[in-house]
């Protein structure tokens, strides 16, 4: 997928678990997870507005479009 997902590598940063970011966004640890991985279809603004905020980042801090060739 040319869309990727660096959700781990801001939590990493922030040093913060899944649970956590889970519990302050309101989102299960099942959707986290699976935007995670990279397996999400879509994601709504509010929902990755809530996961910025929590994160103090940007959107482009998390999603990353890469060319496929």
């Amino acid at each position: 997928m040319a869309i990727v997902v660096n959700l781990d590598v801001m939590l990493a940063m922030r040093k913060m678990s899944l649970t956590e970011l889970s519990e302050k966004v309101g989102i299960t640890m099942a959707n986290l997870s699976i935007l995670k991985k990279g397996k999400a279809k879509a994601i709504r603004f509010s929902t990755l507005e809530s996961i910025c905020d929590v994160l103090d980042c940007q959107p482009g801090d998390i999603l990353e479009f890469r060319k496929e060739e």
